[in-house]
């Protein structure tokens, strides 16, 4: 009882630490619109504190989603109940797919708590990496999350949608709102929603969509306090949740209008906007002797004077810092400053120390939490790869044994051969079994399994081959052929192809069709394309020049 009531202050400290902070953090944006909004949001958002790690987000999830009474955690994804605080059953869930900025584990999206969220796992596996969308026919349905062929005009052209329950639409659509601003500077590789420019960043199609579901699913109080939550963490917020209509000046019904915050910001007074007071840099579990650096991002207002930082402590010899004084010029710009935070471990156990900002402008001086954990260096013995089941025309279940050590997480490497030509994905599993949903049995592919621990892996497994052989229920291969023009394809079938995927030479998948019929023209950039479709053997190979 005591740790929930300590949890529960913290969170009313920051309720009431940022009610004036939120104002001047967005004093930028008053008079702005469309594409100049945006990027001004962009400057904002995009410099934030790191999360310690990905192994460590149930960590942060134990403060970030849990209903009220502390008992069960928030499942956005189904309608089963999880006892906290055990985290067994459910998976760390990116609502923006990696696999849509290429899956790259470097960048702070991979850990941005904005777009995270606990998830069933089987609704987690069904939901894949499709695009958000309004599910016409569906292949999964929790009762909560569904997933399915699309309504006319959605989907970006991928196979499937996923669409939440009502109650969570809004969420989702001011989750991707805040991704499409914070990140809006990422080439995109899959297209389905996003598109690779900083304005709209959102297409078309998507734009209509979410701003539907903003509209219809306003802000809940769970989306209020779970900002307030991952502003202590990060030091940035969905501006989405604090002003929706920001959404309206950008992509909605008022982009012919100037934002106008509902309240002017206080002018002139030295403020410290970021860290926010309560703020705890957790740094998770570190191997002893190596070191891991975290960024805290530091943003004032209307400072004269610089900024002076200390740590303290009992083990305040395992954290340094990248500066120790930031001019009032730094700490004023509108991105803020990042300081680099390092933690090195000499011993193992437990670890805490106190990082303090002053200065001798008026502002009170703030004090962040400084936390981590040390442990051996990690011996990983090598998974042991079972053969794959449940094979389907569309899919496949990946199994090995589990690891007989304690581990964070799986990564799967797998592999397709498309036209001769291998493509490699790495995907994560937190469970000894992985769904493959867009498995093509025209190709052959295989896959290996490590185990991860603190950031080191296990020797590679044994290689398991999905064998086309081994799926039931394909039909002999139907005529398929492709005519080139200039800018686009037309179609030769006899007989309609469903599940088609058209990747580029480099393996990247361009675009998905739910099917082809023998005339059908698509729109294509110059370039060499493979055409799989679920009535091929092999791919068919076409140059648009």
């Amino acid at each position: 009882m005591k740790r929930h009531l300590i949890t529960f202050l913290s969170i009313i400290l920051a309720l009431t630490a940022n009610a004036q902070a939120s104002v001047s953090y967005y004093s930028s944006l008053n008079g702005l619109k469309q594409a100049q909004l945006k990027d001004a949001l962009h400057q904002i958002i995009v410099n934030h504190n790191s999360v310690s790690s990905y192994n460590a987000l149930p960590d942060y999830f134990r403060k970030t989603d849990v209903k009220p009474g502390g008992n069960e955690w928030w499942d956005m994804y189904s309608d089963l109940t999880f006892s906290f605080p055990d985290f067994t059953g459910l998976n760390r869930e990116h609502s923006v797919p990696k696999s849509w900025w290429g899956g790259s584990t470097t960048t702070p999206a991979y850990t941005d708590l904005n777009h995270l969220y606990p998830s069933e796992s089987s609704a987690n596996m069904a939901k894949s990496n499709y695009p958000l969308g309004e599910v016409l026919t569906a292949t999964f349905d929790n009762g909560v999350s569904r997933v399915g062929y699309a309504v006319t005009g959605q989907g970006g052209g991928a196979s499937r949608v996923f669409e939440p329950a009502d109650q969570y639409k809004g969420d989702f659509a001011r989750t991707y709102f805040y991704m499409a601003t914070c990140y809006q500077t990422f080439t995109w590789k899959y297209n389905y929603m996003f598109q690779s420019n900083t304005y709209p960043t959102i297409t078309p199609w998507a734009i209509d969509l979410l701003m539907k579901w903003h509209r219809d699913d306003p802000v809940s109080q769970k989306e209020i306090d779970r900002n307030e939550v991952v502003y202590s963490f990060q030091n940035n917020r969905n501006p989405f949740i604090d002003h929706p209509a920001l959404a309206e000046h950008i992509w909605g019904n008022k982009t012919s209008e100037a934002f106008t915050l509902d309240t002017a910001p206080t002018t002139g007074t030295p403020e410290l906007i970021a860290p926010a007071p309560g703020t705890n840099l957790d740094f998770g579990t570190v191997a002893r002797g190596d070191d891991k650096i975290m960024r805290l991002q530091i943003k004032g207002n209307y400072l004269t004077q610089p900024l002076n930082l200390s740590i303290s402590g009992s083990d305040k010899s395992l954290w340094t810092l990248s500066d120790y004084s930031i001019t009032a010029n730094l700490a004023n710009e509108t991105t803020g400053y990042s300081l680099l935070v390092t933690y090195t471990p000499t011993d193992t156990g437990s670890h805490t120390a106190t990082l303090t900002i002053s200065s001798t402008d008026s502002i009170q001086p703030t004090s962040i939490a400084l936390s981590g954990k040390s442990e051996v260096r990690p011996a990983l013995s090598a998974i042991i790869a079972l053969p794959a089941s449940s094979i389907t025309n569309e899919s496949y279940t990946a199994n090995w044994q589990p690891a007989v050590e304690d581990i964070d997480y799986y990564i799967v490497t797998r592999t397709r051969y498309v036209g001769g030509i291998a493509f490699t994905e790495k995907l994560e599993a937190e469970q000894n079994n992985l769904e493959i949903t867009d498995f093509n049995p025209s190709h052959k592919e295989n896959y290996s399994v490590q185990s991860v621990k603190m950031g080191y892996l296990s020797p590679s497994s044994n290689v398991i081959t999905v064998e086309p052989g081994g799926v039931t229920g394909v039909a002999s291969p139907e005529q398929l052929a492709a005519i080139s023009y200039p800018g686009h394809i037309r179609f030769i079938c006899g007989n309609p192809h469903t599940d088609a995927t058209i990747y580029d030479i480099t393996g990247r998948v361009v675009t998905s069709l739910p099917i082809i019929t023998n005339n059908m023209e698509i729109t294509l950039p110059f370039g060499i394309y493979f055409i799989s479709t679920d009535k091929t053997r092999h791919p068919i190979k076409v140059i648009v020049r």
